[in-house]
């Protein structure tokens, strides 16, 4: 665990896939039942660059690998959605996700999701998980939310306009150059992500960033320019008033 920065943090962001459940998981194995049968595997390496891209832009990226196989785009997505469909109730939780939530909803403190998930599959991962999910009242800005017209993470679209349109901050558009204020607006928020692209959209957002990534994406290389500010093995080791923020009531 690396130690963060201090910051006085008055706002968080979360990613949802593989930060906040398990959904990953599910991923992988549906994207290797349908390159199975061509006898093809995504390794963490390729899944590491289709982390937190939107759905079409991260299949996209995954086909490109195997350009000998007669799969397109269309025909890979319907697949491998099938299979998800059947998974995505059973998602669960990731440890410390839901402690994490309550605190900050207890105290008040203005949070919002910003997941390059489709609005569709938001809804089938969440549905039953709805005592952490609710506490978020709606403030949801999924990949495909098109009139935001977002480019996708490491862009970072997504964390600013989740930013202004849900917890009314004035931290300016992701297409304009912005003012001191709007980068001191953008400074008071902490990104929650696990992705390496996310990572990189929350920082090139200009916010504070806990990365939570999987074992598999820490070991691979990196020589971009971005990094986090405090990384963690689990939410369970986050620290709130390290941030600024109220501390967990002891026992």
């Amino acid at each position: 665990m690396s130690e963060p920065l201090k910051r006085n943090i008055e706002y968080v962001l979360f990613d949802m896939d593989g930060l906040m459940i398990n959904s990953e998981t599910i991923y992988t194995v549906a994207t290797n039942e349908v390159l199975g049968k061509y006898g093809k595997e995504m390794t963490w390496d390729i899944k590491a660059g289709c982390m937190g891209k939107p759905e079409k832009e991260a299949a996209i990226y995954l086909l490109s690998f195997f350009p000998d196989i007669s799969l397109d785009l269309d025909t890979f997505l319907s697949e491998r959605n099938r299979v998800q469909d059947t998974l995505w109730p059973t998602v669960t939780l990731l440890p410390g996700v839901k402690k994490l939530v309550h605190h900050l909803k207890k105290h008040n403190i203005p949070m919002a999701i910003a997941t390059s998930s489709r609005r569709r599959n938001y809804e089938l991962k969440t549905v039953h998980l709805q005592d952490v999910f609710g506490c978020f009242d709606g403030k949801v800005i999924c990949g495909d939310d098109h009139q935001y017209m977002m480019k996708g993470k490491p862009a970072p679209d997504i964390f600013i306009t989740t930013a202004r349109e849900f917890l009314k901050r004035d931290v300016g558009s992701p297409e304009a150059m912005p003012s001191e204020m709007h980068l001191g607006e953008r400074s008071k928020g902490l990104v929650f992500e696990d992705a390496l692209l996310g990572m990189q959209a929350g920082k090139r957002a200009g916010m504070s960033v806990v990365w939570v990534p999987d074992p598999n994406i820490s070991k691979l290389p990196y020589s971009d320019v971005e990094r986090p500010d405090q990384v963690l093995e689990s939410l369970e080791r986050f620290v709130p008033e390290d941030w600024g923020l109220p501390p967990y009531a002891s026992l």
